[in-house]
């Protein structure tokens, strides 16, 4: 007869076959050796990373009225493996082409981005602030944004010796033009990014 789990046994550690068995309609990561599943993003969370992917793929991406270099993904499972298998999926992350000339034909991406953006809803904002932020920092993505369509702000990181610190202060839906690093180069009018 097997004999229940105690609490002293140490957990197994999630494996990407758990993320490729969890339920269509949730988006299943890896945090720390644990699967983690959360809920797709409702509209407005959606919407607001759809807006602001826009806002930067034109000037940022495409070179029209900005300095391009940038290439972006939206919801891309990103594969890190310094501290076994973490699987994340950032609502958007964006590399500079002289680090990655030609985007993986593969579902997964392999190399730390330069910049994520995490939009924050009531069922991940405790994640992304704490586990994703710690892994992003612990893999030397050196920049960082939490979009906020509830409170309508925008937040910028830069990390600076391992660490997250401010680089702009937020957002303000009074200034809808908002500059942050490292897209200081074109201010971005967020006016109509909170409409839903």
């Amino acid at each position: 007869m097997a004999r229940p789990a105690s609490s002293s046994e140490p957990k197994k550690r999630a494996t990407y076959q758990d993320v490729i068995d969890a339920p269509e309609h949730l988006i299943a990561e890896i945090l720390g050796g644990e699967l983690v599943l959360t809920p797709t993003p409702a509209p407005p969370h959606q919407k607001a990373s759809l807006l602001l992917a826009r806002r930067l793929g034109g000037p940022f991406e495409d070179g029209v009225g900005g300095p391009g270099g940038w290439s972006f993904v939206h919801e891309t499972e990103i594969h890190f493996s310094t501290d076994g298998l973490e699987v994340l999926v950032p609502d958007l992350a964006g590399w500079r082409r002289e680090r990655v000339s030609e985007m993986p034909k593969t579902a997964a991406l392999h190399v730390a981005p330069d910049w994520v953006c995490e939009t924050l809803s009531p069922s991940t904002e405790k994640i992304d602030r704490t586990r994703k932020m710690a892994i992003y920092a612990r893999e030397g993505v050196s920049h960082l944004w939490l979009l906020d369509p509830k409170q309508r702000r925008l937040e910028a990181y830069r990390l600076k010796e391992g660490a997250w610190r401010a680089c702009e202060p937020p957002s303000d839906p009074a200034r809808p033009d908002f500059r942050g690093e490292p897209f200081g180069a074109v201010p971005l009018d967020l006016s109509n990014i909170w409409k839903w």
